[in-house]
C-alpha cells in the first residue's frame, strides 16, 4: 500500500513557495541514486498542486525511454482520474531534447523532435503529464537532453508550476544537463539512506552545474530529517 504524503505535500508546497506574478516555476525532483522514491514526490506534489492548490501543472517525465509517470497514472485512475487522449506537449514548438538521426515524414520534411513527446490530461484537474514516443523512433536513433532555456521558458508561460522528475545521476546526467533553467531543485533521500556522501556529492554537482538546490525531501513517511543528513543543506 502506498505511504500517504499529504501532511508532506502540503509543507513541501508551503516550503517551496506558490508561483507569483503570472510567471509558472520549474521544480527538478532528483536523487543521487536509484530506489530513493522521486517520481512518487514528484506525482504527488503534482497531484497536489493541482487538486488542493487548484494550479495548473505539467508534469514532465526525463526518463524518456521508460515514461514511467504516465504508465503509473494510468494504472492508477480510481485516485487520479483517467488519462486524456494525446496532445502537444509543447506551446511552441520547442522541446528539451533532440533525437538523432533525423527522419524525413513521407512529405520529404524532417520530423520535429517535438512531435515525439505528448502530453495527456490527468482527470478532470488542470494537470498533464508527458509521454516519450518511443514507438516512433526508427533504426538506431538516439535521444540527447539539450541544454537549452526555450521549452522551460514556453511552459513557465503555459502553466502556473512544471514539476521535472528527472532520473537518478547514477542512471544519467539529465538532471545536471538542465539544472541551469530550473527555478528550484529538490533531492529526494530516502528514509532508510544511511550515508549522507551521495546527497551531498549530488548537491555539489548541481550546483557545479549552474543549478539552485532549493532543499532536500526525506521520503517515505518520516518528517524531520535525520542529524547526520542536516549538514548536507545550508
Amino acid at each position: 500500500m502506498p505511504v500517504d504524503l499529504s501532511a508532506e505535500m502540503s509543507e513541501l508546497w508551503a516550503s517551496l513557495g506558490a508561483p507569483t506574478g503570472g510567471r509558472g516555476r520549474v521544480i527538478q525532483f532528483v536523487a543521487a541514486r536509484r530506489g530513493e522514491g522521486t517520481s512518487t514526490v514528484a506525482r504527488e506534489l503534482a497531484a497536489f498542486a493541482a487538486r488542493k492548490a487548484g494550479r495548473s501543472v505539467w508534469l514532465v517525465d526525463l526518463d524518456l525511454f521508460t515514461s514511467a509517470q504516465h504508465a503509473a497514472l494510468a494504472n492508477a485512475t480510481g485516485r487520479f482520474g483517467k488519462l486524456g487522449e494525446a496532445t502537444a506537449a509543447t506551446p511552441d514548438g520547442s522541446i528539451f531534447f533532440t533525437v538523432q538521426p533525423p527522419v524525413a515524414a513521407p512529405d520529404g520534411t524532417v520530423w520535429p523532435d517535438a512531435r515525439y513527446l505528448c502530453g495527456h490530461r490527468v482527470g478532470e484537474a488542470r494537470w498533464w503529464v508527458t509521454r516519450f514516443r518511443r514507438e516512433a523512433l526508427r533504426g538506431r536513433q538516439t535521444v540527447h537532453i539539450v541544454p537549452s532555456a526555450d521549452y522551460w521558458n514556453a511552459l513557465r508561460k503555459f502553466a502556473d508550476i512544471v514539476i521535472v522528475d528527472a532520473p537518478s545521476i547514477d542512471k544519467s546526467q539529465a538532471a545536471l544537463t538542465i539544472a541551469p533553467y530550473m527555478d528550484q531543485t529538490v533531492l529526494v533521500v530516502a528514509a532508510d539512506e544511511a550515508d549522507a556522501k551521495p546527497p551531498a556529492l549530488l548537491r555539489d554537482a548541481i550546483m557545479g552545474a549552474g543549478g539552485t538546490v532549493s532543499g532536500l525531501f526525506f521520503n517515505r513517511g518520516t518528517v524531520e530529517t535525520p542529524g547526520f543528513l542536516r549538514a548536507v543543506l545550508p
